[in-house]
């Protein structure tokens, strides 16, 4: 296996999960009682860029097609942070209704929508069927396509270009990035700025959210990595920001390497601030199954507690990252009854591998459990004051990385 960046020969395992099936692949009744398929869960650093990446076990085109369940409106502080980067883009980069605003990875338009209001001309690329439909409904001009250098060709032919393009959580999706940054170039006006959000690699190692890691993210990335990827494509990063979402991502800006526009002290910091954690040397990469190992001991040693104890254990979220949680830890719906989901398109569904049922909220406040484990733990405080009321019978919220607490 070769780096998907560089091309250097893989030797370095970062993790292994063992086998998993599609964490999104969500089970109905009738499924229970056919074989699910498995995909090895097996991630590499490679030695020379630094890219964490696993193989492409999955095809893009079976996890993003009409049945993929992730709707990203969902979630209220989501929107909240989409609705904040409105309006800081549309002040810095001075949008107006002459502007082109293209996201890719648009999902069912929980940011476009926010554009739209202010009357900025948008346009959304999204690979899943469903989340475009859903995106159409709000009146967003969607292409259901995957992005890469075969779209912006055709884009381009018709002269749609961008002033800001957009890609949230969307560049560790790509299983060539090379093209798909190469694509982002194309479409780029020469005065237009791109942002691009994803997790940032020192995060995940950091806080051990080896849970983010499933067959929807084929790279994980640190700046030093992005950064060369996208200056091998002559664009160039003039700023960043660190924000909170997802457990602690990236957000960049990047530009045409002839654009001049100025470059932000915080892209050499941030750097430097890599280099000095030591993420320019294998070593720092060497150590995240054991971490990952220790998170795995202690949660099963408190569900297998709580079972001796006879104590009720549900869970909420049927995130993705909830099902890699539960499948690298073994746990299936003797340990935990059910998990609550706002989703409807989760609902009356099971977890892939531990077919745990995914249930609607009422359920939690006629059955009183014992514990809640939030799942998507980057959420918790927006969940944990969902379900406030919970308290009202002492229940007790449980989340499991980067270390098992209970409030």
């Amino acid at each position: 296996m070769k780096c998907r960046f560089c091309q250097t020969e893989l030797q370095h395992l970062f993790i292994d999960l063992i086998n998993s099936p599609a964490t999104n692949s969500f089970l109905t009744i009738e499924n229970l009682n056919e074989s699910e398929t498995f995909y090895p869960l097996k991630v590499f650093t490679c030695h020379i860029c630094f890219l964490v990446q696993l193989d492409e076990y999955k095809k893009s085109g079976d996890i993003f097609n009409n049945e993929y369940v992730y709707f990203s409106s969902f979630s209220k502080s989501w929107l909240q942070h989409a609705k904040n980067y409105t309006e800081m883009a549309v002040k810095r980069f001075d949008l107006n209704e002459q502007s082109q605003v293209i996201e890719i990875a648009s999902n069912d338009g929980y940011l476009l929508q926010y554009f739209k209001e202010k009357n900025i001309p948008v346009l959304g690329i999204e690979p899943a069927e469903n989340t475009a439909a859903a995106a159409r409904k709000k009146g967003i001009d969607s292409i259901n396509r995957f992005f890469g250098t075969e779209l912006a060709g055709e884009m381009i032919n018709k002269n749609m270009r961008a002033d800001l393009l957009i890609g949230n959580n969307v560049l560790a999706h790509v299983p060539d990035v090379v093209d798909f940054v190469a694509a982002l170039k194309m479409i780029l006006k020469d005065d237009g700025a791109i942002t691009m959000e994803f997790p940032h690699l020192m995060q995940l190692v950091d806080n051990t959210q080896f849970d983010t890691i499933y067959h929807e993210h084929y790279s994980y990335f640190s700046f030093h990595t992005v950064k060369k990827i996208f200056e091998s494509q002559n664009l160039e990063i003039f700023d960043v920001d660190e924000i909170p979402t997802h457990g602690g991502s990236l957000r960049i800006y990047a530009k045409h390497k002839s654009n001049n526009r100025e470059i932000n002290k915080k892209v050499g910091a941030l750097s430097e601030k890599e280099k000095q954690k030591g993420m320019l040397d294998i070593s720092f990469y060497n150590h995240f199954t054991q971490k990952a190992f220790e998170v795995k001991l202690n949660f099963l040693n408190f569900l297998i507690e709580q079972k001796k104890l006879n104590k009720k254990v549900v869970a909420y979220g049927a995130a993705a990252k909830g099902n890699t949680m539960l499948n690298y830890c073994g746990v299936k719906n003797d340990l935990i009854q059910y998990v609550v989901d706002a989703n409807p398109n989760k609902q009356n569904k099971f977890l892939p591998a531990s077919h745990i049922a995914v249930v609607n909220e009422q359920i939690l406040k006629k059955d009183n459990p014992d514990y809640i484990i939030i799942l998507p733990w980057n959420l918790k405080e927006e969940i944990s004051e969902q379900l406030s009321y919970a308290r009202n019978w002492n229940a007790k919220f449980v989340t499991a990385i980067p270390e098992l607490k209970i409030f």
